[in-house]
């Protein structure tokens, strides 16, 4: 099977991120760090803090999406930048963590932001 990848293509809203993975919490993950990749590369961050997430949601795409808002939340109020993911899933429920470092220079912002994930049309 096709080794983990993430891409970014266009989107009515912005830029689309896109996961893929052998299982669907490998394709998550996988989405997480192309949403990093919309604000900084992934490979550029140095993880220094672990971070615990969950959510749960009645279909695996509106899962992703709340996955994925739990990240941008966790960037824009922790100033965080993120490099690495794990994900659990059981069922509709998923449990993540995401190792970070967070942004350093005060009273700046990253990069670039993401605003935050919309569902596929």
């Amino acid at each position: 099977m096709k080794a983990p990848s993430w891409e970014h293509f266009e989107h009515q809203a912005d830029i689309g991120v896109r996961g893929c993975g052998r299982t669907v919490g490998e394709a998550f993950e996988q989405a997480a760090l192309a949403l990093t990749a919309v604000v900084t590369p992934p490979a550029a961050v140095a993880p220094r803090e672990r971070g615990e997430m969950a959510c749960a949601a009645p279909d695996l795409e509106l899962l992703l999406v709340d996955w994925l808002n739990a990240l941008v939340w966790l960037m824009a109020t922790r100033r965080m930048l993120f490099a690495r993911f794990d994900v659990r899933l059981d069922g509709l429920r998923l449990a993540g963590q995401a190792w970070a470092r967070p942004w350093i220079r005060r009273g700046t912002s990253p990069p670039s932001r993401s605003k935050g994930p919309a569902t596929p049309d």
